[in-house]
């Protein structure tokens, strides 16, 4: 049995991490308000951009030989690149290693089917986490997942998959973030940014979503051939940016979940160790009652 000294001491240690975590509790929901203000904003906007963009998709027709080049699948697909999305701190629960295992279970796939993966890492626990394992990384951006970021971190990180699609360096771009769902779930999510593919698809799920089957027409100046060469690069960077904010809102949550999951857990360990605080005092005072009694014993004797 511990001694009286060193229950005391845990008390003590215990009680100081419950104020760090109630702490770093408070911390994340006021990141989490301000990134969930951001991130609702967002969303409308970047529906509407998907369900513009599937219109012109409609009106363009299907000529495949005059479509943009953003649009248009590979015959064969030999190397992909993936955009990893985590946080550059711990401290949130399963939310980082969630996020790999669907990361790493992608991956085995595309190489059981023979194609190379090139891996883009938005955060430093995806970098480090891959680093270990030898995985082929060809780019990284740090501090940016859970922080201020604006929207040139997207147009930034596009360009450069954009330039790498067109050049034949990628036959494939994936993203993986985690979407915001509620306070209690966040759902790591795969999706494909190039070759923009669905767009219509899209459009008409958010539509039934609204519960309404209209889609409108667009009066498009200049034609339409020049208005979607402009549009498609800013739809991969409206995608990215919300993924982008799904994740940051989705990390802050994670960690506000975590922290208060861990001061309750503190409670519980306090009133634990209060209790086999007060059975070893009581123990030590009934020893100490049971040497008086035996030495006056001893002395009547």
């Amino acid at each position: 049995m511990p001694t009286l000294k060193e229950v005391e001491l845990k008390i003590k240690a215990v009680k100081k991490t419950q104020k760090i975590t109630k702490a770093m509790n408070m911390v994340a929901a006021s990141k989490l308000n301000r990134a969930q203000e951001k991130m609702q904003a967002f969303r409308p906007y970047a529906n509407k951009f998907a369900e513009v963009l599937g219109s012109l998709a409609e009106r363009a027709g299907g000529d495949e030989e005059n479509a943009p080049a953003l649009l248009v699948p590979r015959a064969e697909v030999k190397t992909v690149d993936v955009v990893l999305m985590t946080s550059d701190r711990g401290l949130c629960g399963s939310f980082n290693s969630n996020l790999l295992v669907k990361c790493e279970r992608f991956l085995k796939e595309k190489a059981d089917e023979g194609i190379e993966a090139r891996l883009i890492c938005m955060g430093k626990k995806g970098r480090d986490y891959f680093r270990r394992r030898k995985a082929n990384i060809v780019g990284e951006y740090l501090g940016v997942v859970g922080a201020r970021f604006g929207f040139n971190v997207a147009i930034n990180a596009g360009r450069i998959l954009i330039d790498d699609f067109l050049e034949g360096q990628a036959d494939e771009v994936h993203m993986v973030f985690s979407e915001f769902i509620s306070m209690a779930r966040q759902a790591p999510t795969i999706q494909q940014l190039l070759p923009i593919t669905s767009v219509e698809k899209a459009d008409k799920e958010a539509l039934e979503k609204e519960d309404t089957g209209y889609i409108a027409e667009h009066i498009c100046e200049p034609s339409v051939e020049e208005l979607m060469a402009e549009m498609l690069p800013k739809q991969v960077y409206v995608q990215i940016y919300k993924g982008l904010l799904e994740t940051s809102t989705s990390e802050h949550a994670a960690r506000m979940a975590a922290m208060d999951n861990a001061t309750t857990n503190c409670k519980e360990m306090v009133e634990n160790l209060t209790l086999a605080y007060n059975k070893a005092r009581q123990a030590a005072i009934t020893a100490d009652l049971m040497d008086i009694v035996g030495g006056a014993e001893a002395l009547k004797g």
